[in-house]
């Protein structure tokens, strides 16, 4: 066995920091109650009750919750339904050029997707508003759910199918009852992942919104251009909750769904 060297420990403990360090330093000056973001004076939660009244910023992270909801929901389905057909559906005539086109958003540069979006919604005469929105974060975040859901249909035990399809349940049964509980952790956390690409995102939505619907990242952007305020300290930090608890919810679930099915298999195994 590999024992864990002082390199390793050094080389781990700086990689946090790297990444984890300034998020700290932001939690902590949330709380500073010095309008100077640099210079600490003491523990206050003014900032909090000030973000609380500001309209402005409050417009913004509604319109932000109800593109991300909508959007991860409609990629989620639309997700789950292509990783079905590309891991059951075999060789059929196109599918290479479906498969491309459901992976081309995880490698093409964000800047082309929001020009490309703009264009398209420019050529059919479509107001930006929201609905361009959630379009355009459906299209990106569509082919992340279908990576995560694709990475458990393929470890997935099609004897379970088959044996509902001859107990007499029909395809669609089949997989509502038997398909869909089982990759219902990977369906979940697919959700999740594209709830958080969609309330992170500013390049793509920089692109497709409009005058009447400005996302909370838009929002912080434009802020953030004249001087960083208390304000968004407090608001980066409550963002950074939703995400943690987000994560956290979905690692628990994730976990417990696993437990579960070793528990099943186990019993199975007893009963054979």
């Amino acid at each position: 066995m590999r024992r864990f060297s002082w390199f390793n420990a050094t080389s781990l403990t700086l990689g946090f920091a790297f990444l984890y360090l300034p998020m700290i330093i932001l939690i902590i000056y949330s709380f500073n109650e010095s309008r100077l973001v640099t210079v600490w004076a003491g523990f206050s939660t003014q900032w909090y009750i000030s973000l609380l009244q500001n309209q402005s910023f409050l417009d913004a992270a509604w319109v932000t919750v109800k593109v991300a909801i909508a959007s991860s929901t409609i990629a989620t389905v639309l997700g789950t339904m292509a990783a079905y057909v590309l891991v059951r559906g075999g060789r059929f005539m196109g599918r290479t050029l479906f498969s491309g086109m459901i992976y081309a958003p995880l490698v093409m540069p964000e800047v082309i997707t929001g020009l490309s979006l703009l264009l398209l919604f420019i050529g059919i005469g479509l107001d930006r508003g929201i609905f361009t929105i959630i379009l355009a974060h459906t299209t990106f975040s569509m082919c992340f759910v279908s990576v995560v859901v694709s990475s458990r249909l393929v470890s997935f035990d099609n004897s379970l199918e088959e044996a509902a399809l001859d107990l007499g349940c029909s395809p669609f049964d089949a997989f509502r009852l038997v398909t869909l509980p089982i990759i219902a952790p990977a369906v979940i956390s697919g959700w999740l992942l594209a709830f958080t690409l969609s309330l992170d995102d500013l390049v793509i939505a920089s692109f497709t919104a409009g005058p009447s619907a400005t996302t909370l990242p838009i929002r912080i952007f434009s802020a953030v251009r004249m001087g960083v305020s208390p304000e968004i300290n407090a608001l980066s930090t409550i963002m950074i909750g939703i995400v943690t608890v987000g994560v956290v919810t979905a690692s628990i679930v994730t976990k417990r769904s696993s437990i579960a099915q070793k528990r099943d298999e186990q019993a199975a195994a007893r009963t054979a």
